[in-house]
């Protein structure tokens, strides 16, 4: 693939003069193999285009929000169906109470919804309903896990007064001790116990999650008077079609939903059971947009896919055989390569990598071939992305791999990241 980018260079430039750092977020300037494009100008399916019209299989999917495939039909026409009647009204339409329905329907933990736009708008309004609830301050949460990027858990502290990030305790995700001595140093002020999906920390592997150490967290939460809450903004609906921590047998009291609820139309959600409802309606939550039927319209069609299709199964075995093709073509050409996390959320790290230059050489190299993978953070498969897809994934690591070995020797070390033990939302 010979591949362009006068017109990302050109934007860069520019956004340098306007925008801070000439890039925020999840995107900033350094983050990504300095080849990697900033700017984008379309997606399809399981594809997306680049501001210099460079196409390539995204296994990023938006960090998220696509599951169904970039400008799905049947979703972007429901959303302009109700566009064209009426998006940012003085109130919500019905369209709020049908969701708000259907997503009690799916998940068995959830009694009602509160909708919002961003997954740190769901997370700390989890957080605001749990310390209503039990008129308590502390939250114990997992050290490294991301929640969201307001104040109380930003990764990156600047600007933030340490009274912000106050009432916070960290345990080892996956270990019941650390977890028990956490909930111990709380005391009886604990608010709630935080809790991912599986651990999906930037830059280290994955984890699934310890079935012990949620039964204990849910045990805890029983014994103190917390409340327990599962953050799905990441990983909701690309491992079950209820609570991932349903997998395994626990239910948690709350839980904040994202990223992919409308495919890609912003739509976030915080469920919660009834035991929590009075705290829920006594706190004060709003924005301009949060009542916007466009968007509630996008996320119906989304979940009757979810409901309807064999979407799950489907991007379950796509993972399964990407991951034993990537394994087999790692090996031949003698690299350690680690896939970790589930085969539908997949993160790559090598061996003896400790500055990523390995990874940061093969994400270029792969992206040269019309393949966007990630370095350091988990990925995403869509129900757009076909058995060809998965094929040319192979054939672009093969090559991949094989450029690699050609380069190991003479590749420039990464500078530190900033990032280091965060994500993004």
């Amino acid at each position: 693939m010979d591949r362009t980018n006068s017109r990302d260079r050109e934007l860069r430039e520019r956004a340098a003069a306007v925008i801070p750092g000439g890039m925020y977020g999840h995107q900033s300037v350094g983050l990504l193999p300095d080849d990697y494009p900033q700017f984008f100008e379309k997606g399809e399916g399981a594809h997306l285009w680049d501001a210099d019209g460079n196409r390539y299989l995204d296994f990023m999917c938006a960090y998220g929000p696509n599951l169904f495939g970039y400008a799905h039909p049947e979703i972007d026409a429901a959303f302009v169906r109700q566009l064209g009647l009426g998006d940012t009204l003085t109130g919500p339409t019905g369209l709020m109470v049908e969701l708000a329905e259907a997503l009690t329907g799916m998940v068995a933990h959830a009694d009602w919804a509160i909708f919002c736009k961003n997954g740190s708008d769901a997370t700390t309004m989890a957080l605001t309903t749990a310390r209503a609830h039990t008129r308590r301050r502390v939250v114990v949460r997992a050290k490294g896990a991301y929640h969201g990027a307001l104040p109380w858990c930003t990764p990156r502290p600047a600007g933030v007064l340490d009274s912000d990030r106050s009432h916070q305790i960290f345990c080892d995700y996956n270990d019941v001790a650390s977890l028990e001595a956490a909930v111990a140093e709380a005391g009886d002020d604990l608010a709630a116990i935080f809790a991912a999906p599986f651990k999906h920390d930037t830059f280290v592997d994955q984890a699934e999650p310890d079935v012990a150490y949620a039964r204990k967290a849910r045990e805890l939460c029983d014994r103190t008077g917390a409340l327990l809450v599962v953050d799905e903004v990441r990983a909701g609906f690309r491992l079950s079609r209820d609570c991932s921590w349903s997998r395994i047998g626990v239910q948690p009291d709350l839980s904040s939903w994202g990223k992919c609820l409308a495919n890609g139309h912003p739509l976030s959600v915080m469920l919660g059971n009834d035991k929590a409802r009075k705290a829920a309606a006594s706190i004060f939550v709003t924005g301009s947009f949060w009542y916007q039927a466009a968007t509630m319209a996008a996320a119906l069609e989304t979940l009757r896919l979810v409901r309807d299709t064999d979407y799950l199964e489907r991007i379950t075995a796509l993972g399964e055989a990407l991951r034993a093709g990537l394994a087999e073509r790692a090996a031949a050409a003698g690299f350690g390569f680690r896939q970790t996390g589930p085969s539908t959320m997949p993160l790559f790290l090598f061996d003896e990598d400790p500055d990523l230059r390995k990874g940061y050489c093969f994400s270029s190299e792969m992206l040269n071939r019309g393949v966007y993978v990630h370095p350091w953070h988990n990925m995403f498969l869509c129900a757009a992305m076909t058995e060809a897809d998965i094929a040319h994934t192979l054939d672009a690591a093969e090559a991949s791999f094989a450029a690699l070995k050609r380069q190991v020797r003479d590749l420039a070390p990464v500078e530190k990241l900033a990032f280091l033990s965060a994500g993004a939302r």
